[in-house]
């Protein structure tokens, strides 16, 4: 054992990383329930150099959220509109073309697309949109649709969820973003997201997606209502699923972000919960590769702090994310790569630029 271990409660858990045992649903709680968060980085860090030595991984993306009008309207979301609600918008396939030209200005190699669940775009709007984008930048990835997404691009074409993915593969989609998956506990998507996909719902969209091959990201919204236990519930089921189907590429804790949602009462998370979720995450989540701070929702200083609390990835550019700004997120809407770059050199890592596959494009 190590000394520095010596007189901490989670030894017994240092023991296990050291020998490369899975940790359980207690050591979990015990780590959520600790506020050792010393102890919790330092292990957190040493397992994220064990995966990716000193690398920093980081992507040059631009997001397009092609709606924000949609049939849920979860309370903790500060995007979503009704359709004749001020504020609300819907993209043609000619403004969302014209938003993506952009990629040939900043040399993006993803599109990250997600929107709201529209209630009159029809199944066509969707392949239109993945197969025009692809035949107009096809060396440009296209990251769209959440699993809650597919479901509902499912249910109006009626198709199953497999064919689904299947068209949209067809036409061009490379890929699948993580959003959606919240917590998957039963209590609180009936306190939060009633209307929504289930948990399990989540879970067999991502099975589908990973057994035809689509990768995918997997993330888990903080920073609400939740508890340790469902917390660490989220995160082991995340775990079962990929150990079946090694589909998930990255796990991305997000903060919960109270203005303008109809939960504006609770305060924004602090930076201590925040490194707690991500390292809890990298040690929990030892079949994922890579755990990764989004700095629109963590903020800079926090995303840069995180690389040593088992962060490997701090996402990318970003240019024109909404979702997140609509809830009052103060940070940039876009970061530069040599901004990017310096936040990561500074925190003692090496850049490492990357596709959305983790496919190494250029080393800073």
């Amino acid at each position: 054992m190590d000394k520095f271990f010596s007189d901490s409660e989670l030894s017994g858990i240092f023991d296990k990383t050291q020998n490369g045992q899975r940790l359980t649903f207690e050591d979990g709680l015990t780590l959520y329930n600790s506020y050792d968060i010393n102890h919790i980085g330092y292990m957190a860090n040493m397992e994220r150099e064990k995966k990716n030595n000193n690398n920093a991984f980081y992507i040059i993306n631009r997001h397009i959220n092609h709606t924000n009008i949609c049939k849920n309207r979860c309370k903790f979301c500060a995007f979503s509109r009704d359709k004749d609600e001020d504020g609300s918008y819907a993209m043609d396939i000619n403004e969302i073309l014209e938003r993506a030209e952009k990629v040939l200005d900043d040399g993006s190699t993803e599109l990250h697309i997600v929107g709201g669940l529209h209630p009159d775009f029809k199944f066509d709007y969707y392949l239109t949109m993945i197969g025009e984008l692809h035949n107009r930048y096809p060396d440009v990835h296209l990251q769209a649709f959440t699993a809650v997404e597919i479901a509902h691009l499912a249910e109006i074409a009626e198709l199953s969820v497999t064919d689904t993915l299947k068209e949209l593969k067809n036409v061009g989609l490379g890929s699948m973003p993580g959003g959606g998956a919240e917590v998957f506990s039963p209590r609180l998507r009936e306190k939060l997201c009633p209307e929504k996909l289930s948990g399990e719902g989540w879970l067999n969209v991502m099975r589908e997606a990973h057994n035809l091959g689509l990768k995918s990201n997997a993330t888990m919204l903080y920073g609400h209502l939740e508890t340790g236990e469902e917390i660490i519930n989220h995160m082991l089921k995340l775990r079962e699923l990929q150990d079946e189907t090694n589909g998930f590429m990255s796990f991305i804790p997000l903060a919960f972000h109270p203005k303008n949602t109809q939960l504006s009462e609770l305060t924004k998370t602090t930076g201590f919960y925040d490194l707690k979720m991500l390292a809890i995450g990298r040690l929990m989540l030892d079949n994922f590769d890579h755990i990764k701070a989004f700095w629109i929702m963590l903020g800079l200083k926090l995303a840069q702090v995180s690389l040593s609390f088992g962060v490997d990835d701090i996402d990318g550019t970003v240019s024109e994310e909404k979702i997140t700004h609509s809830a009052g997120a103060d940070t940039p809407e876009s970061l530069t790569v040599d901004a990017l770059v310096r936040l990561i050199k500074e925190a003692g890592r090496d850049p490492v630029e990357r596709n959305t596959l983790y496919e190494i494009q250029k080393r800073n």
